[in-house]
C-alpha cells in the first residue's frame, strides 16, 4: 500500500505543474493585467507610465517563457510568489483563507452523508415505496437547485423571515454561521449521494453471492452488514471522495454569496483584480485537496473491501 500512495502523490506534481502552467498562460494571453485592472475603480487613476512602471515591477514586461520557467522554478521550493495587490506571499494569504474553507467543506459533507447515505439505502431496501419516491424527488430536486438560488431562498427563510440563523459572515468560529452556508453547499451531495446508495445496494442485493448466503440460511441482518453494506460501501465511498475532492471548488459561489471568508472569496476576488499568483494559488490548492482525498478514499476503499489491491 505504501508504494501504491507514494506513486499516486509523485503522479500528482506533473498534474500540478500542468494546471498551473495552463493557468499561468491564460492569464498572461487574455486581455488586460493586473496594471490596467487598477482602472476598474473609478477612484483610481492609473497613467500609461504608471502601468510600465507597475508591469516591470512585477515582471510582467518579460517574455512569457521567462516568467513561466521562473514560476514553475519557484514552485520547486513551494514558493507561489508575492500578491500583487496586497504584496504579501501568497502562501500566507492561503493559509488564512483555508481553515474556514475546510470547515465549511466539512460540515457541508458531514451533513450530506449523514442523511444521503442512509436516505438510499432506506430506498433501496425498500424499492418502490414512498420513502423510495420520496427520496428520488429529493434527490433529483437537490441535484437541479442552483446554489445562487438555494442559498438566496435559505437565507430568506431561516435568516430574515425566521431569524434562526445568521444570513452572512463567519462569526468567529460561532456554529450558527455555517449552518446556512454548509446547508446550500452540501444539499447536491446529499442527492448524489443518495442516489449513489440506492443504486449500489440494489445492485448487491441481486447479486448471485446474496442469494448463495440467503439460501445457507443467513439472516437479513447478517446479509445486510457483512455482504450488502460492505460492497456497496466501496461505491459509495468512490463518490464520496469524488464530492467531497470537488466542495472545495464548488464552495466558490456559497463563499461569496455568505461572506464567507475563504479560499474561494478569496479565489474570486483575485480573478477580479487581476492577481495571478493567488489565483494559481488557489486553484493548485483545491488541485492538490482533491487528489489528496481521492488517494485517501482508494486507501480506506482496501481497508472496507480486502479484495481491492493496489500495487
Amino acid at each position: 500500500m505504501l508504494p501504491y500512495i507514494i506513486r499516486r502523490l509523485l503522479q500528482a506534481i506533473p498534474i500540478l505543474l500542468a494546471v498551473a502552467a495552463l493557468i499561468f498562460v491564460l492569464f498572461s494571453v487574455i486581455p488586460g493585467d493586473f496594471a490596467t485592472s487598477q482602472m476598474a475603480d473609478g477612484r483610481t487613476n492609473v497613467d500609461a507610465e504608471t502601468i510600465a512602471r507597475m508591469n516591470k515591477q512585477f515582471g510582467l514586461d518579460q517574455p512569457l517563457p521567462e516568467r513561466l520557467a521562473r514560476y514553475v522554478g519557484g514552485l520547486a521550493t513551494f514558493d507561489l510568489g508575492d500578491s500583487f495587490r496586497t504584496r504579501q506571499p501568497v502562501t500566507m494569504l492561503i493559509a488564512e483563507r483555508l481553515w474556514p474553507s475546510l470547515q465549511l467543506a466539512i460540515a457541508a459533507m458531514v451533513f450530506a452523508v449523514m442523511i444521503g447515505v442512509p436516505l438510499g439505502f432506506l430506498a433501496a431496501l425498500k424499492p418502490g415505496s414512498w420513502v423510495d419516491m420520496l427520496s428520488m424527488v429529493f434527490a433529483v430536486s437537490g441535484l437541479s437547485l442552483p446554489l445562487f438560488w438555494l442559498g438566496l431562498l435559505l437565507m430568506y427563510a431561516f435568516a430574515l423571515t425566521l431569524g434562526w440563523f445568521p444570513s452572512f459572515g463567519y462569526g468567529d468560529g460561532n456554529p450558527r454561521y455555517i449552518v446556512l452556508p454548509a446547508f446550500a453547499l452540501g444539499v447536491a451531495p446529499l442527492a448524489l449521494l443518495a442516489r449513489t446508495a440506492r443504486a449500489a445496494v440494489l445492485e448487491v442485493m441481486h447479486a448471485d453471492f446474496i442469494r448463495t448466503a440467503r439460501a445457507k440460511g443467513s439472516g437479513s441482518y447478517r446479509v445486510l452488514r457483512w455482504h450488502v453494506l460492505r460492497n456497496a460501501l466501496v461505491i459509495v465511498l468512490t463518490t464520496l471522495g469524488l464530492q467531497f475532492g470537488s466542495v472545495l471548488g464548488q464552495a466558490v459561489v456559497v463563499e461569496k454569496l455568505f461572506a464567507w471568508p475563504g479560499l474561494g472569496s478569496l479565489l474570486v476576488d483575485s480573478v477580479t483584480w487581476r492577481d495571478i499568483p493567488v489565483v494559481q494559488g488557489c486553484i493548485l490548492t483545491i488541485v492538490l485537496f482533491f487528489l489528496v482525498v481521492n488517494i485517501a478514499v482508494d486507501v480506506l476503499c482496501a481497508f472496507v473491501d480486502p479484495r481491492i489491491k493496489y500495487s
